[in-house]
């Protein structure tokens, strides 16, 4: 029986490929000349520290950020942004969190968005995995393509596709 999995996972190297770059960016920018500018990227847990003088460059460093991960492959809607920035002493600090794998709720909608489709396909959860078993490939496809359109703000790959 066909089956695929749906999957949320982010390349911890594409991942340091793109704070790498951003560095290297960022020190090389005019209006950051001088600038207090760290980044440091957590590679067990997922998560980047940024710190720089105000608020107006930490939301330039972030959007240049996100910019190189979006172009090394990772989707901007792995970035959590949720928490704001604060200031400790003279600069502002901000984490800013990477999704990786689904969480239980969010798997939990994927499967109720594929059930509600009425496809003749079934949905199960393992882990942060949802394989979907069905008797054609192509209604696997339909559910890959009903979720690629529904925003649930939250990055999807496809893989280990069986025939």
């Amino acid at each position: 029986m066909p089956s695929f999995d749906i999957v949320s996972k982010v390349d911890a190297q594409a991942l340091d490929n793109a704070v790498n770059v951003t560095t290297k960016e960022i020190t090389n920018r005019f209006d950051f000349k001088g600038a207090h500018v760290v980044i440091n990227l957590d590679k067990k847990e997922f998560k980047i520290q940024v710190e720089t003088d105000d608020d107006m460059k930490m939301q330039q460093l972030v959007d240049v950020l996100i910019n190189r991960a979006h172009k090394q492959g990772i989707s901007p809607e792995a970035f959590d942004r949720s928490k704001e920035g604060h200031q400790s002493g003279k600069h502002w600090k901000k984490e800013l969190l990477v999704r990786n794998g689904l969480k239980q709720e969010d798997s939990k909608k994927l499967v109720k968005l594929i059930k509600d489709a009425g496809l003749k396909v079934q949905a199960s959860i393992n882990d942060d995995v949802v394989r979907v078993t069905g008797k054609k490939i192509d209604d696997l496809q339909e559910v890959i393509q009903l979720c690629k359109t529904a925003d649930l703000g939250i990055p999807l790959q496809y893989e280990n596709m069986r025939d």
